[in-house]
């Protein structure tokens, strides 16, 4: 048997969806997620379909990548398939040869679930480890509570309210609305929702997307963003705890979300809204 590198072209983005989407279930390591694709999509579909990788065995998906920029290829692996070492030497080799046409040459990192063999192998070949980051776990079994803030939950007609949101939280962002439609349009949108929140005044002061991954099942929350002329006044965990209710009533087991650990303040704010963290993770990486 022979693992097969693939390219799933738009028509084939729903089964790599859907095997993301099966790949999930809580106490998993922090890994690629449906709505890591669906954030993504705003650049549309024909990027999107570009930027990802498969690798199958006998017709089935084994392992599933996005290129999230060229020099990052985030990762993930059926969980009946992390030790797989036919799969993992695949992998290593596919990812290390520009060739292959996954990545290029010189500086690359590769984000892959801690513990899979791959790691291992990686490693071996002389991948350092890179920055690390923090998963973070809200449990979605009990109820809720109400954010303190108004909540807008984004509509088409709205999504200019959401697109500026996020350009002010994030410095250099190109999200605009035909970013955001294209974005919507995408099929891990039918399972995801955008939320922002309003102070007193009626300003914008944060907004978030979360991504359901179906009924049981982790969702998450990518990106969340307050404004910088909005931060510290615990708009942050308002906004998060919204997500996380948007979650629950999505049919979502959990919550989760991953931030950089030198970001004290985003594991802050999210530990605030309930989230637990989790053990950090560090991509894999390779010097130019």
């Amino acid at each position: 048997m022979t693992i097969a590198l693939g390219r799933p072209g738009v028509d084939g983005l729903g089964e790599s969806v859907g095997a993301l989407r099966e790949w999930q279930y809580d106490g998993a390591p922090m890994q690629l997620h449906p709505g890591d694709l669906g954030w993504f999509w705003r650049f549309g579909a024909e990027a999107t379909a570009a930027a990802v990788r498969t690798w199958s065995r006998n017709g089935q998906i084994l392992a599933v990548g996005l290129l999230d920029g060229p020099e990052l290829l985030r990762l993930t692996i059926a969980p009946d398939a992390q030790r797989d070492e036919e799969l993992a030497r695949q992998l290593v080799e596919d990812m290390t040869e520009p060739e292959r046409d996954v990545l290029g040459e010189g500086r690359a990192h590769i984000e892959a679930p801690m513990g899979a063999l791959v790691q291992n192998l990686l490693f071996e070949a002389g991948w350092s480890t890179d920055e690390p980051w923090t998963p973070l776990r809200r449990d979605l079994t009990e109820p809720v509570a109400e954010p303190g803030v108004r909540i807008e939950v984004i509509g088409p007609e709205r999504a200019h309210v959401r697109t500026a949101a996020h350009r002010s939280s994030f410095g250099g962002s190109t999200f605009t609305d035909e970013r955001w439609h294209a974005m919507a349009a995408g099929s891990p949108y039918a399972d995801a929702r955008c939320l922002v929140a309003y102070d007193d005044e009626g300003n914008a002061v944060a907004a978030v997307t979360v991504w359901s991954a179906g009924q049981g099942k982790p969702g998450l929350l990518e990106p969340m963003g307050v404004p910088a002329e909005h931060r510290g006044h615990g708009h942050g965990k308002a906004i998060t705890i919204a997500a996380a209710a948007a979650l629950q009533e999505l049919g979502s087991s959990s919550a989760m979300v991953c931030t950089p650990s030198a970001n004290t303040g985003a594991v802050a704010t999210y530990e605030s809204a309930g989230f637990r963290k989790l053990p950090e993770t560090r991509d894999r990486r390779r010097d130019a």
